[in-house]
């Protein structure tokens, strides 16, 4: 398993033509809790299912471990997943020498737009770009499959 550490941003006026490629994603949760989550999803035309831990108290990094599997697979497991998807464009963008993946949801979550940064560690140093906003990283209520039991609508 993969130790993912993270951290996520709210983003003002975000231009998607800066942007170096973009994806649709639709992902669904097929087991969410404190402890772990299970997501299955449909990234442009690929298809996966992801298994990530509880994170640690600043909600900076957990475990994660993500599979390939057929799209047709990903459909079928879609059907079995805690209430309904989270739709979003899912916009990379390059700064210096880290990709920013900011979020653009529609549906439940329309008008909300995030951004994401990988790092390899907790403490490593990242360019913030001027249309980041307010860093959320450990807001549990910006978690994604949270977003599927309290959408940005109902805020």
């Amino acid at each position: 398993m993969a130790l993912e550490i993270e951290r996520k941003f709210l983003v003002n006026n975000f231009d998607p033509s800066i942007a170096d490629q973009s994806n649709r994603i639709v992902q669904g949760y097929i087991h969410s809790d404190e402890n772990k989550t299970v997501r299955v999803r449909i990234k442009g035309d690929k298809g996966f299912i992801t298994i990530k831990g509880k994170s640690d108290n600043e909600g900076l990094s957990r475990y994660e471990w993500e599979k390939e599997i057929p799209v047709e697979e990903v459909n079928e497991l879609l059907k079995l997943c805690e209430g309904g998807v989270i739709d979003k464009i899912r916009y990379d963008v390059s700064v210096n020498n880290h990709t920013y993946e900011v979020d653009v949801f529609s549906g439940d979550n329309e008008g909300l737009t995030v951004a994401e940064i990988e790092l390899s560690s907790t403490d490593e140093h990242f360019i913030k770009p001027d249309w980041l906003g307010k860093e959320v990283t450990g807001d549990t209520k910006y978690y994604n499959a949270l977003l599927m039991q309290n959408p940005y609508k109902n805020w």
